[in-house]
């Protein structure tokens, strides 16, 4: 009989499903002396431990179904773009890598490009539960130069827009509210700040501290709803970097906007590494913040089990979807990323590694991961699941969102790239430099991490 999790259960069902269902594996020949290191990153103030949560019962119970291994987790406390770093060092050295990782699909084509990572073909061909996998969950997971698969997927995620109904409504802004453009959500944000003093109005990630989440939460968000579209930041058919495009400037000139005119966060708050923390443990419960550009995860925060437990967000928060510049295209704009589990190229026991994946990843397990930690499901059978949809009143609205997201491109480039955006979004946060001058030190930085002749000007 097919063992099923429902969303809905414990931590401790996973546990006993897994123990079940592992049970006849056997440890194998000569594993009983056997042991991993598993690596994932753990937030800086380890305020938010869903993952060491998750992680702990299902390591109990692997150990329980394979007797004589052991598995040793190996949490990195690190802001996100430390946390790459970290284990990229780890990864160099037989003595220090880990037998498995946690990828940002963001980082694996570069890890690969490095030699860091060890590709999983031989192992996905035989695994049947493969072919559940979404098509470009899997796509992300491969090198273009030798089309070899190096990950394996277990959540992917979208973004949206959290706004506090209370907040809005006190301000006279009639809910539920969808933006249909950039302006509107000026218009919302100004209309905050006149009427809700003490109330920070919108929160857009930026600067290098936040990493990843001022790339894709916060400019990504605004770059990809201009009229270039999915080439506004790599053009696809002819392979090259955009730069120069008004596109880009107009996203910077946003992020210029809020952030000199008092709609957002002080910059100290901005750049601080504990960011996203602070808004969603402390701003958003505290009632401190309005409108919020973020993705899916973020009831983490708040459920019984997060850092922040809040019973009232499902009545007091809202989503909606992140608008066009000017409502071209489909009027919406998502960003996916994701996460994935990894085995480094200098793992001594990659064997025993992929076991440990595969128990990560049945569909049971995979349907609570899922849900504990809030993100969009990349298995066919969990995203229909009944109970992973009813699990939480926004999944159903986010899983929704990925008929209009978009993709980072997945080239070893793209992190140098990312960091660029990272530094001109600082420099307009600070008011260092005019938007101008920050986008043409993105398109130098970009020219010169990818070389010249791999840019294109964008369009005017």
């Amino acid at each position: 009989m097919r063992q099923r999790l429902l969303a809905t259960a414990g931590i401790a069902a996973v546990t006993a499903v897994l123990a079940t269902s592992l049970s006849g594996c056997g440890s194998g020949s000569g594993s009983s002396s056997k042991t991993i290191k598993v690596a994932y990153q753990q937030q800086l103030n380890n305020s938010n431990k869903v993952q060491a949560n998750y992680l702990g019962p299902m390591v109990k119970a692997f150990e329980k179904a394979n007797p004589g291994t052991t598995v040793k987790l190996v949490p990195i406390t690190a802001s996100e773009n430390d946390y790459y770093t970290k284990i990229q060092l780890m990864m160099r050295s037989p003595a220090t890598a880990p037998d498995l990782v946690y990828e940002d699909t963001a980082t694996i084509n570069t890890d690969v490009a490095a030699g860091y990572l060890k590709p999983l073909d031989s192992y996905l061909s035989s695994w049947q539960d493969w072919s559940k996998y979404a098509d470009a969950s899997k796509a992300a997971m491969k090198y273009a130069p030798d089309g070899k698969t190096y990950g394996v997927p277990d959540n992917t995620d979208t973004r949206g827009i959290w706004y506090n109904k209370q907040l809005f409504s006190q301000a006279g802004i009639p809910v539920p509210w969808q933006p249909k453009s950039w302006a509107d959500i000026l218009t919302a944000a100004r209309t905050i700040k006149a009427k809700e003093p003490g109330v920070t109005p919108l929160n857009l990630y930026t600067g290098v501290a936040a990493g990843e989440a001022s790339s894709m939460q916060g400019f990504e968000m605004l770059l990809y709803g201009t009229a270039a579209g999915n080439d506004s930041l790599y053009d696809t058919k002819q392979q090259k970097w955009v730069v120069g495009s008004k596109g880009f400037k107009d996203a910077l000139d946003f992020v210029h906007t809020i952030y000199n005119t008092g709609l957002a966060p002080s910059a100290q708050k901005a750049l601080d590494p504990n960011v996203s923390a602070t808004i969603g443990t402390e701003m958003i419960p505290q009632g401190k913040l309005a409108i919020d550009i973020d993705g899916s995860w973020m009831p983490n925060n708040w459920i019984r089990t997060g850092p922040k437990p809040w019973p009232a967000w499902s009545t007091t928060m809202a989503s909606t979807a992140m608008p066009s510049q000017s409502g071209q295209g489909t009027g919406k704009v998502s960003m996916s990323g994701g996460w994935a589990w990894s085995i480094p190229a200098k793992s001594k026991n990659p064997n025993l590694a992929w076991k440990f994946i595969q128990s990560l990843e049945t569909e049971a397990a995979s349907a609570q991961w899922n849900t504990v930690n809030a993100t969009i499901p990349v298995r066919s059978d969990v995203a229909a699941d009944a109970g992973y949809l009813k699990a939480l009143p926004t999944n159903k609205f986010f899983s929704d969102l990925v008929a209009d997201t978009f993709y980072r491109p997945g080239l070893p480039a793209y992190t140098q790239v990312s960091t660029a955006i990272q530094k001109a979004m600082e420099s307009v946060t600070t008011g260092q430099a005019s938007v101008d001058k920050a986008a043409a030190t993105f398109d130098s930085d970009v020219k010169t991490a990818v070389g010249a002749d791999k840019t294109v000007q964008g369009a005017q």
